[in-house]
């Protein structure tokens, strides 16, 4: 005969997977963007008392440009963070791509659109390189984007000096294509009588379909397996090296929209632009909840991080604060949101 079933044959027991339940509360504190979204709500109420204007539907609509401008460059450069690592060129490729568009275009006599097509390959090749080094090489991202950086910071002035004879690029307005290219990067929407760029669009276009590629995808949980632990990610299948270059690819994406909205705005482009913005990208995903370690963070964080930098930036100025302060803003901002973004992260995991 076979022996009494015992009650652990009879019930699942507590830490069977199967009846594992997470408790809404963390789920909530879980999310990376979490600590993001209070420190925008807090900066928002500040604003919106300290700024008569703040509240104003225009004043709104210019929050939303600046933060837009930050946005298109934050969300790739997000992904990339949670894929463990980041690109220090990304800000000078933005002037590249504008650069490479207006004298293709000038120089060759072509249609604005095919030097907008040549800047949108060498931009990709450009990022290609930055993953195919890193990859190849194994060095750390720090030195292979710094090199990048120099050299791209290097190019834009020489060649632009080279090829015009300036620091700046000649009037590309009068060619054709140019009033259909700027309507697509650098047009003005009107709502309800309010005018909104239409970077917002392409920066909100950006947040969900890198949402959806993180949460819905494949290749998202190769990104968070890439950024958690590489080695143990190569020993399950993933191809850590095409997602790294992959992921560069996007930055170098995201650096041709933000270069194609430069260079269509103003017409001109001026060489040296662009030095110091990656900086700016890597903050906005930081405070929006990616940790510099990889392996976590959301498309969704690094728009709230580059909402709450447009705020910032835009609000001092409609609370007539002195703007020479607005930098030490900026920082107090990354290191009380880093510090709320790792409480939170210990509140999920104490909270049942």
């Amino acid at each position: 005969m076979s022996a009494p079933p015992t009650s652990s044959d009879k019930l699942p027991t507590s830490s069977d997977e199967r009846i594992l339940r997470t408790s809404p509360l963390r789920r909530l504190l879980s999310r990376p963007e979490l600590g993001s979204v209070v420190g925008a709500l807090a900066v928002f109420l500040v604003f919106a008392v300290a700024a008569d204007g703040f509240l104003r539907a225009a004043s709104l609509s210019t929050v939303l440009y600046a933060s837009s401008t930050i946005g298109i460059m934050a969300v790739p450069v997000a992904l990339l963070m949670i894929g463990g690592e980041f690109d220090l060129s990304a800000g000078v490729m933005v002037t590249s791509s504008a650069l490479i568009s207006s004298m293709f275009s000038y120089q060759m006599t072509a249609n604005v659109w095919v030097g907008a097509g040549v800047s949108l390959l060498a931009t990709l090749a450009i990022g290609a390189f930055n993953g195919f080094v890193l990859t190849r090489t194994r060095l750390p991202s720090f030195i292979v984007t710094l090199g990048t950086f120099l050299m791209l910071t290097g190019m834009n002035l020489g060649l632009t000096k080279l090829i015009d004879g300036t620091v700046s690029t000649k009037t590309i307005a009068d060619m054709e294509g140019f009033p259909a290219a700027r309507a697509l990067f650098a047009s003005t929407l009107t709502l309800g009588g309010v005018d909104f760029k239409i970077t917002i669009v392409w920066w909100l276009a950006l947040v969900a379909v890198a949402s959806w590629i993180l949460l819905r995808t494949r290749v998202g949980n190769w990104i968070f397996a890439v950024g958690g632990n590489q080695d143990a990610a190569r020993a399950v299948g993933v191809p850590v090296e095409k997602t790294k270059i992959g992921l560069y690819m996007g930055v170098a994406l995201g650096a041709w929209i933000a270069g194609q909205h430069l260079l269509f705005s103003y017409d001109v482009v001026q060489s040296g632009e662009g030095v110091g913005n990656e900086l700016i990208y890597i903050i906005a995903a930081v405070i929006g909840g990616c940790l510099i370690t990889g392996g976590y963070g959301s498309a969704i964080g690094s728009a709230v991080g580059a909402l709450l930098f447009g705020m910032t930036s835009k609000g001092i100025v409609f609370a007539e604060w002195n703007p020479d302060w607005f930098k030490f803003f900026l920082g107090a901002m990354l290191l009380l949101a880093t510090l709320l973004n790792a409480w939170v992260r210990k509140r999920a995991e104490a909270t049942p």
